[in-house]
């Protein structure tokens, strides 16, 4: 069955919606996370995406890449890389560097961002014209924020490395470089999980509420149909050697079914050589 243009924007989202929380460990945790994801939309593999996380010595770096798949690869031209790194400063994580090129269709924006304390102090992009409806960005919405990359971890809560209840409840404000929206997670329930390669064990799911601030259309039919309180999902599993969880699986509904986006590997490679991988420069 032919998926729609909206079906497929909607795609597109769930690997942005998968990057959605807020990062803080520790200055001596140190690991390396490798994950492999895979996309399907009623039972049929329509994507795949790759998450790499490195920590140590203060400092974090992570990249993402995804592209579609079969029939999707079809409709859709939608591919795209990421990368991201900064310093961990009084337990949360203090982005330095984003850089992003994501290709959707025959539109292609390649952007990247500098941080200075939250706040964004450069910005170059190469992208499509904005909507002429588009919610107009102000100075206060570039800062107090967070990169969608950086945002792909939680803290877990409380004094010891055990999955709780209260890691979901926060708010994540995030910026993408052309739109400021935030993510609101609630503790839904605990759940298990077991990966075909990694990691086996509990999970947290959080639910979560997608509310747009600034930067995007205003008659956009996906902005609307998010915001209206759909039953998204965001299933977190913790990374050995470090107090982070990361998304094992996301959910996104669709009038088509819904997007789910399932860790097929969740494995920490080492927890010794993470720091060596840690440049501190801008990616």
């Amino acid at each position: 069955m032919p998926l729609s243009p909206l079906a497929a924007r909607r795609v597109t989202v769930a690997f942005v919606l998968v990057s959605a929380c807020a990062l803080s460990v520790p200055a001596q945790a140190q690991g390396k996370l490798e994950a492999r994801y895979g996309v399907s939309m009623t039972g049929i593999t329509i994507g795949k995406a790759a998450l790499s996380v490195d920590i140590g010595n203060g400092r974090y770096a992570t990249s993402v890449s995804g592209r579609a798949s079969g029939l999707f690869s079809v409709l859709v031209n939608g591919e795209g890389t990421a990368a991201a790194q900064g310093a961990i400063k009084d337990g949360r994580a203090v982005p330095v560097a984003y850089r992003s090129a994501i290709t959707r269709h025959d539109e292609k924006t390649e952007l990247r961002m500098a941080f200075d304390n939250g706040a964004v102090t450069d910005l170059t992009a190469e992208t499509v014209p904005p909507a002429p409806d588009r919610v107009p960005l102000r100075d206060a919405h570039r800062k107090g924020i967070i990169d969608p990359l950086s945002a792909l971890l939680v803290p877990m809560s409380g004094a010891f490395d055990v999955l709780a209840a209260d890691t979901c409840n926060r708010t994540l404000p995030i910026f993408d470089g052309r739109r400021r929206y935030d993510l609101k997670l609630s503790f839904k329930r605990m759940d298990r999980v077991k990966a075909e390669k990694g990691y086996a064990g509990p999970v947290v799911v959080c639910a979560m509420a997608f509310q747009a601030q600034a930067g995007h259309s205003a008659s956009s039919t996906l902005i609307k149909y998010l915001s209206e309180g759909r039953d998204m999902e965001l299933w977190f599993a913790p990374i050995a050697g470090t107090r982070l969880i990361a998304p094992f699986r996301a959910s996104v509904p669709s009038m088509l079914g819904n997007v789910v986006v399932q860790a097929t590997q969740f494995e920490v490679l080492s927890q010794t050589a993470a720091a060596s991988r840690i440049t501190g420069q801008r990616p």
